[in-house]
């Protein structure tokens, strides 16, 4: 994922309350967003660090 803010602003109102963690920076680097799909199942989108 290129921009996980990015994506998180395309589809947040979409993903309302199945937002499971905001754009967030992990302490190893990667910008990472958690949601549940429509089957229940946990989503990462994460941009590496090394990006």
């Amino acid at each position: 994922m290129d921009d996980v803010d990015a994506e998180f602003h395309n589809l947040k109102e979409f993903l309302g309350d199945n937002i499971f963690q905001t754009p967030t920076t992990m302490p190893w680097g990667n910008r990472s967003m958690l949601f549940r799909d429509l089957d229940g199942n946990l989503v990462n989108f994460f941009t590496p660090a090394t990006l």
